[in-house]
């Protein structure tokens, strides 16, 4: 049966497009996590909470969990002012358009096995992130349909070994698969190293292997501290795509590093604070600015443009409250600093991630007829903007709008946890 399940997993995982919303990273991993706007660094939950802090399994009981969630995200982008015709410019059409592609399923799976009180190792099977658009329109002339689909799909295996009774460390080996496809970019034609190789190539594939290390201890009987660092994962290229992306078509999984902490006020209550450093500008095809690189240097070159990222910081909390043996309520709240700068606002159009704050709400109720748990996670990203001047016209001749929020319920069962 278990096995049944996580095969399931994959091939419902493999088939869906999968997004995010810090940045393109996920808010949380986990229903637990998510329901607490993924402040959970220092406070596991279930076996899923090693992707975000690998020592976490040794502090959790042997067991298993599995979710599936609905993503909504509302994209759109608004153009105001009319191109001006003048040579060597690139005026858009005047107006707003809106993405469609609404709603997307996203499973994960997780198994913590216990062979002792001070090992443990867990296999986690999860969706990351990513990015998608899709327009029904030419957005920068040429085909009448424009946007991407990133999904990003992790396997992650994961030892952790208790130091003391009260500190744990742990390790994971990351298996990534990344799924691209780009469609509607033929005005940047002139612009790329391979114009073969920059748009409607359908979808591709780039796999690559990193790790994760991470820390948690108890100083205290209360109080629990924690800290995880993920180098950036080295992906094989896009080979379809070696035009668009910097690099000829590499496209990484940037380093990421969090830290937090979890204090128990009384026995029912429990508050968490956690931080995360993303570091999107790492990665060429994300970091590298459109300004001036397109012009210094074609698409697809190691110094060809790119989204114009930055690094961000995000900043967490969460709130745990076990009214019985049998209900559990949580709740979180995280904020991300703007990755998008104004000045990058017209190759965004394509990956819109504006959003920077995560309301979110969720509970596990204990089954009474058997000892899992069913848990509830939702979470609602209120729209955010970034409002720039496209950077290809005449000073002051068209202003671009990214405009974005999000929804998302998690359902989730669980078993030993």
């Amino acid at each position: 049966m278990k096995s049944r399940l996580f095969i399931l997993s994959i091939a419902l995982l493999a088939a869906v497009p999968a997004l995010a919303t810090n940045g393109y990273f996920l808010h949380g991993i986990g229903t637990g996590s998510k329901s607490m706007a993924g402040a959970t660094t220092a406070f596991p939950l279930e076996a899923l909470d090693a992707d975000t802090n690998p020592a976490a399994g040794v502090f959790v009981n042997r067991g298993y969990s599995f979710s599936l969630a609905f993503f909504s995200p509302d994209r759109q982008y608004t153009v105001t002012g009319n191109p001006s015709g003048m040579p060597q410019t690139f005026g858009l059409t005047p107006g707003t358009v809106a993405s469609k592609s609404k709603v997307f399923p996203m499973p994960a799976f997780g198994y913590n096995f216990r062979p002792s009180e001070a090992n443990a190792i867990t296999v986690n099977f999860t969706a990351h992130g990513g990015m998608n658009t899709d327009y029904r329109t030419s957005t920068f002339y040429g085909s009448d349909h424009t946007g991407v689909d990133l999904a990003q799909m992790f396997l992650t295996a994961t030892y952790a070994r208790k130091l003391t009774p009260n500190q744990s460390f742990g390790i994971s080996a990351i298996f990534a698969e990344q799924r691209f496809k780009a469609s509607g970019l033929e005005a940047f034609t002139l612009f790329s190293s391979e114009p073969g190789c920059l748009t409607g190539n359908g979808y591709k594939w780039s796999h690559g292997v990193g790790l994760k290390v991470g820390y948690l201890a108890k100083p205290l009987p209360k109080l629990s501290i924690g800290a995880a660092y993920s180098p950036a994962i080295k992906m094989s290229k896009f080979g379809s795509y070696c035009g668009l992306f910097a690099q000829d078509g590499r496209f990484n999984i940037p380093a990421s590093v969090n830290a937090g902490m979890a204090y128990q006020f009384v026995e029912p209550l429990t508050a968490t604070v956690d931080y995360q450093r993303i570091h999107y500008s790492d990665v060429a095809a994300v970091g590298n600015a459109l300004l001036p690189n397109l012009v210094t240097a074609p698409l697809g070159a190691d110094g060809g443009a790119g989204f114009g990222w930055q690094d961000i910081n995000v900043y967490k909390v969460g709130l745990q409250w076990k009214s019985s043996e049998t209900w559990t309520w949580r709740a979180g709240y995280s904020k991300a600093e703007q990755p998008i700068p104004s000045s990058e606002v017209l190759f965004n159009i394509l990956a819109p991630g504006v959003v920077q704050q995560h309301i979110t709400l969720g509970f596990s109720k204990a089954m009474e007829r058997n000892p899992g748990r069913f848990n509830l996670a939702v979470m609602y990203a209120p729209a955010k903007s970034v409002r720039g001047a496209n950077p290809l016209e005449v000073p002051g001749g068209q202003q671009i709008e990214l405009k974005m929020h999000e929804y998302e319920i998690e359902f989730g069962y669980s078993f030993g946890f």
